[in-house]
């Protein structure tokens, strides 16, 4: 608001400056107009001026009253400029924020509504977590069966991506998935700058984050912030319930299979075949991630604590992990969504199959 309010100003002194050159200009040449044909009686050198005792006088102490004037206006206009440009500058930052939100809005609206249906699969507005229409074929016999595929929240995606992870996803999509490519390099309809709004909208929708580091002022985003305790408390509770139950033998498994947050977003959903369409095969037999059974996780990472790590920050694009693994930005990190308890639990379960 300050940056619309002193570029108001702006415009405002620039339009009386430039009124006040137009009437000076007028007069000027209407007062010039007498002396056109008469060159000899009102030639310039000619015709009578001040004399030193008014031009010393009430003239020169006008002068030198708007040559103070003019001082003031710099001693405080400088200054003040220096003082306010920083704020200027963040709320110009703020406002064009705020235009990109309602930009990327207007993408992620249903496609009732004029968008491209980022709303219509991932649960309105609020990105948190729906279903979306689709055909998986049986790799065996090809049969092809209709689908309502249990589409991820994203109100909660940078948790467990960074900003390039999920330009990544959205350019390339998901491929087996409904997530279809949406960048024009993945033959998608965006073009880089609707990709940049969409993200900035989705980065708006994000549920804040509670204990924020030092100098971590946005709660959406802030790197050392995690999952509201409330919600991890919701979590640990779907767990134990689904074990006393018996839905499952153990509190890791029931992590490892719930929807976490209630946004559609498990270990299964990835490492668990027809997870994502309600008709789970074999845990942890692989689907868009890899196979967790036979031993393979152990083999990978030799120490628990080296898994633990890595399932808190995901796979780093490039970085090594665990026995000569290279990581290739996929997996995601859970070490802000999941209590240090949960995710030791899961580890225990995975390091079992």
């Amino acid at each position: 608001m300050f940056a619309l309010a002193t570029t108001s100003i702006a415009w405002l002194i620039t339009a009386i400056v430039l009124v006040g050159w137009i009437v000076y200009a007028a007069l000027n040449m209407r007062s010039a107009r007498a002396e056109i044909g008469s060159e000899i009686e009102l030639a310039a050198n000619r015709k009578p001026y001040l004399d030193d005792e008014e031009l010393e006088g009430k003239r020169l102490e006008l002068v030198q009253v708007l040559g103070v004037l003019m001082l003031i206006v710099i001693v405080i206009g400088l200054p003040a400029y220096w003082i306010f440009e920083p704020a200027r500058m963040a709320g110009a930052e703020r406002a064009q924020e705020e235009l990109f939100v309602d930009w990327g809005s207007s993408l992620f609206a249903s496609t009732e509504d004029g968008g491209f249906n980022c709303a219509g699969c991932h649960g309105g507005m609020n990105g948190v977590g729906g279903v979306a229409p689709f055909n998986v074929t049986d790799p065996l016999t090809g049969e092809v069966s209709a689908v309502n595929w249990i589409a991820p929240a994203v109100n909660t995606i940078f948790y467990r991506f960074d900003e390039s992870e999920v330009r990544f996803i959205l350019v390339y999509g998901r491929p087996f998935s409904p997530m279809s490519p949406w960048g024009l390099e993945g033959g998608g309809p965006m073009n880089f700058q609707q990709i940049d709004t969409l993200i900035t909208y989705m980065r708006s929708i994000q549920i804040p984050r509670e204990n924020c580091g030092p100098g971590e002022e946005d709660p959406l985003t802030c790197p050392t912030g995690h999952l509201p305790a409330s919600i991890q408390g919701d979590i640990d509770t779907l767990a134990r319930q689904a074990v006393a139950d018996g839905t499952y033998a153990s509190y890791g498994e029931a992590l490892y299979n719930l929807d976490l947050a209630s946004g559609a977003y498990s270990c299964a959903r990835c490492h668990t075949q027809g997870w994502s369409w309600g008709e789970p095969g074999v845990a942890g037999q692989g689907a868009f991630g890899w196979n967790l059974t036979g031993g393979s996780t152990n083999s990978t990472f030799a120490n628990e604590s080296d898994m633990i790590n890595f399932i808190k920050q995901g796979s780093q694009f490039g970085a090594r992990y665990g026995i000569q693994g290279q990581g290739s930005g996929r997996m995601p990190g859970f070490g802000n969504m999941l209590t240090d308890q949960q995710i030791q639990a899961i580890v225990e379960y995975v390091r079992s199959l």
